[in-house]
């Protein structure tokens, strides 16, 4: 048969024949051929860039680029300060990058270390036990509760055996495996009861299993084939800073020739001088610390995020986060607990939520402590399967001492659950001659073994009514997506002498109804109406059955009660095409029973749809969706090393609620970027513009070491300050801004350049003044007066602008002008080092400035502060017309 043809709807000796093997396990040689034909059971090591070549990698983005220019014309004009500065800053922002790029790398590291040390395995017809990496195909493998699956295997003998796979396919409750052979080849791997998949936990009974595949041809190897072949999604900072570098070098290159031929061919200048002149300019117009800046903004917002549980391992991601539109969550574990609970219980025909009293003597209470194979740690802690661990947390809250009522009822036998007949059966000594038979299971098989049923404190026969009665609220249970198991018991005066299901499971009396779920966090449903009121879709991803993702859904708020049509399953999705499903994929906001390869698919349908896409998720099988996202979101507590090597951010609390916090965070940390791009362009579009116009005009305005120290002063500290700027009320009100906008939009471009127009006609308004109006006479003492004038003006309105830029459209007497006190601090700072250049003796030779008398002063304060008033009714008459 072909190898193509799945395993778990192959016979066993069909697979046997394929592997040269038999249940009594491989012989010597044969796994010697086997290791030679399939290789050893390891995932593949991705070949990795030296650090030198990760380090190159960095200079490919065009801003870089761009600011080596910038160097290089700075170093030719003879501005080595200039060139130095620029040379560090891009240097620092290629470390960044490499750290970066490092850290990705570690996902398929820790798929490698994920693999199991040992395995019990049949070879030669004897149990020995390898080295995992040592298993191959054909190998037949025993396993029992407590084990980690070595390999993909195929079982031919399973006796109670559960194996729990949420971390693969996001199912939270153990799947009960068979050793039988299925007949769909499009059985969803959920669903696939005969096979085991490598590095999921055998919790319950034992079996045996044939190793079909091993290494990168086992599921997990095949997610670390995609991790490794995931693309590397462009964040929507990368591609505003990549737009910005290319509109900078635009307007860069069309002044400099501007200038250049202005001068040469109108004013008859000298071409080298002009050529010089042309190239200050445009270097002047070039904000090397920007992506220093940047990069500053970003790690600070990292700090607060990390304060609330929200750590980012890459800084772009902090910055992605606001533009989110789409929230693609894992259901197990991240929206809900990933930890089975009661939630109902019905006892004497009445159901009560498990929140209310329940008597300690409760026949169905005492059943489902007794009937439970759970077992305690020393420090307390449950194991065994998820639903008995459920009963037996109950019981502790409702009172039930088990070792206490064990020690006077000692289980003297058992019958083990059985997937067939769906029941488990105890059996306990009365101490009196009497013996209980307490049973558990399904409620449908077991009320067929019904004969009475308890009503306030009686036993009354079981009628047609009262069987119809319990199954209609069996029923109305499960549509509620909750696990529902039957408690039933019988006194018998002797131990049973055959045990049986025939001879024991039957004439019972039905005691009551447990129903359990995966319960949703407590936080988790007002985080998705948060979502929801800042204009980001949730969207729930699990591998659990449909009714139970729709239901947990609608609990939560992501889609409506009855609401079928936005439910789609993973069998579903397979049977549309690409375009189908990109047509209709703003229909579904819940998937069930989907696999891996499905999450990637979503993932990029959204981002088709030109939405930014946000993934979060804990398990093995997420960390491919995690590495495609735009973002992805780890969790930190119940998440594999994996998902959190795959991650952009990992959530340290696993609260769903988080995520909310750092889209606000993002938000901010995006309009502080915003604002110091706004506020850098527009300064140094004033700076362009006073050199512009005054070298046509044929004025000396301002110097070069004029130019480098307004930059150093008012470009460092009040950007570096606005990155911290505290977040606007109402950022959390707004759509997203998502994929197709940048850092010019909302008005900011305009803004940008009425603003630079503004700074720069106000300071050569002064000049003007300076020169036409002046204090002293002498032509020196003229030209000084005006120099220092425009200096100090060009200088101060920058400052000025300052306050104007912590809010792009609201004004600065609601938000708060003195609110932020590092940016208070910035300012104070900034006009202490420009006015040293002015007052301190000594500072005015070095910077080629005269000392202003009070009449020159109140000039220079007037016109740098107009700015203000001016700013503040353009925003009134902006909010007025756009309504922002």
């Amino acid at each position: 048969m072909s190898k193509k043809t799945p395993y778990y709807v192959q016979s066993e000796v069909e697979i046997c024949n394929e592997f040269q093997t038999s249940p009594d396990g491989l012989s010597s040689d044969q796994v010697a051929k086997n290791l030679e034909t399939y290789g050893p059971n390891k995932l593949n090591e991705q070949k990795k860039k030296s650090m030198l070549a990760k380090f190159f990698d960095q200079f490919k983005d065009f801003m870089v680029l761009v600011l080596l220019a910038a160097s290089l014309v700075s170093a030719f004009i003879g501005e080595v300060t200039d060139c130095i500065i620029i040379l560090a800053v891009v240097i620092l922002n290629a470390v960044f990058g490499v750290i970066q790029e490092s850290k990705a790398e570690e996902a398929i590291d820790a798929l490698k270390e994920m693999s199991t040390p040992n395995a019990r395995v049949l070879r030669d017809g004897k149990v020995v036990e390898i080295k995992s990496d040592e298993l191959v195909p054909g190998d037949v493998v025993l396993l029992e509760a407590g084990d980690v699956v070595p390999a993909d295997v195929r079982f031919i003998e399973a006796a109670s055996l559960k194996i729990e796979e949420s971390a693969l396919t996001g199912e939270s409750v153990p799947v009960q495996k068979e050793a039988t052979t299925l007949e769909d080849p499009e059985t969803p791997i959920g669903d696939r009861v005969n096979m085991g998949y490598m590095n999921s936990n055998v919790t319950y009974g034992r079996g045996v299993g044939i190793v079909v595949a091993t290494g990168m041809n086992t599921e997990v190897g095949h997610i670390a084939g995609m991790l490794a072949n995931a693309d590397e999604t462009e964040t929507p900072l990368k591609a505003s800073l990549n737009q910005l570098g290319k509109v900078l070098t635009i307007i860069v290159l069309a002044i400099a020739v501007i200038m250049f031929v202005v001068g040469v061919f109108f004013q008859q200048k000298n071409v080298l001088d002009m050529l010089l002149t042309s190239i200050s300019l445009a270097v002047a117009a070039i904000p090397e610390g920007l992506p220093a800046i940047v990069t500053i903004i970003l790690a600070l917002g990292t700090q607060k995020m990390a304060k609330r549980h929200a750590l980012v391992r890459k800084l772009p991601a902090v910055e992605t986060l606001g533009a989110t539109d789409i929230i693609c969550s894992d259901k197990t574990g991240t929206l809900t607990m990933n930890q089975m609970t009661v939630e109902q219980w019905m006892s004497n025909n009445q159901l009560h939520s498990a929140n209310e009293a329940m008597d300690p003597d409760n026949m169905t209470l005492k059943i489902m402590n007794f009937c439970n194979d759970t077992k305690e740690a020393d420090d307390g802690a449950l194991l065994g399967d998820p639903t008995e661990t459920a009963l037996i947390s109950f019981g502790k809250n409702k009172g039930f001492d088990l070792e206490k009522e064990l020690a006077k009822e000692p289980r003297v036998a058992e019958i083990p659950f059985d997937s067939d007949r769906k029941l488990m059966t105890t059996v306990h000594d009365l101490q009196n001659g009497k013996f209980l038979i307490a049973v558990k299971g399904a409620p449908d098989e077991l009320l067929k073994r019904c004969t009475t049923f308890e009503e306030n404190g009686s036993v009354q026969p079981m009628t047609a009514e009262e069987e119809q009665f319990l199954l209609k609220t069996n029923k109305e249970l499960a549509t509620q997506a909750l696990r529902v198991l039957a408690m039933a018991y019988k006194v018998v005066d002797e131990m049973p002498a055959v045990l049986t299901s025939e001879a024991v499971e039957n004439g019972l009396t039905f005691a009551g109804l447990v129903g359990m779920i995966d319960p949703e966090r407590k936080e988790a449903a007002e985080a998705v109406r948060t979502a929801k009121e800042a204009g980001i879709r949730p969207i729930m991803i699990t591998g659990d059955h449909r009714d139970t993702a729709e239901a947990i859904a609608a609990r939560l708020g992501i889609i409506q009660k009855g609401q079928h049509d936005a439910v789609i399953t993973g069998a579903e999705l397979d049977a549309m095409s690409d375009e189908e499903f990109e047509n209709h994929v703003k229909q579904y906001s819940v998937y069930a029973r989907v696999s891996p390869e499905h999450k990637v698919r979503i993932v990029k349908a959204w981002q088709d749809q030109g939405k930014v896409v946000a993934m979060t998720g804990d398990g093995v099988n997420d960390a491919p969706a995690l590495k495609t996202a735009d973002i992805g979101i780890g969790m930190g507590i119940t998440g594999t090393e994996v998902s959190k090597g795959a991650s952009d951010m990992v959530l340290a609390d696993d609260n769903f609620s988080t995520i909310i916090v750092a889209v606000e965070e993002g938000r901010k940390v995006f309009s502080n970027i915003q604002k110091t791009i706004q506020y850098l362009l527009s300064a140094n579009l004033g700076e362009v513009i006073t050199l512009f116009v005054a070298t046509l005009l044929g004025w000396d305005t301002l110097l070069p070491v004029h130019l480098l120290w307004i930059n150093l002063v008012t470009d460092t500290f009040p950007a570096i300050a606005l990155g911290v700027e505290p977040a606007e009320k109402d950022v959390m009100q707004h759509a997203p801004r998502g994929r197709q906008s940048n850092f010019f939009s909302g008005g900011v471009m305009s803004s940008i350049i009425y603003q630079g127009i503004l700074e720069g006609l106000i300071t050569l308004t002064v000049y003007w003044l300076a020169i036409h109006f002046p204090v002293h006479s002498g032509y020196d003492a003229i030209h000084a007066d005006a120099l220092t004038m425009t200096f100090a003006t060009l200088g101060l309105l920058q400052l000025f602008h300052a306050f104007n830029v912590k809010s792009i459209h609201g004004s600065i007497f609601k938000i708060g002008i003195f609110r932020n006190k590092a940016f208070n601090w910035a300012i104070l700072l900034s006009f202490v080092l420009l006015a040293i250049t002015i007052v301190v003796p000594g500072f005015n030779q070095l910077f080629h400035v005269a000392h202003l008398d009070a009449y020159q002063w109140m000039i220079v304060l007037i016109a740098s502060i107009s700015i203000i008033p001016i700013v503040e009714i353009v925003k009134w008459v902006q909010r007025k017309k756009y309504n922002y």
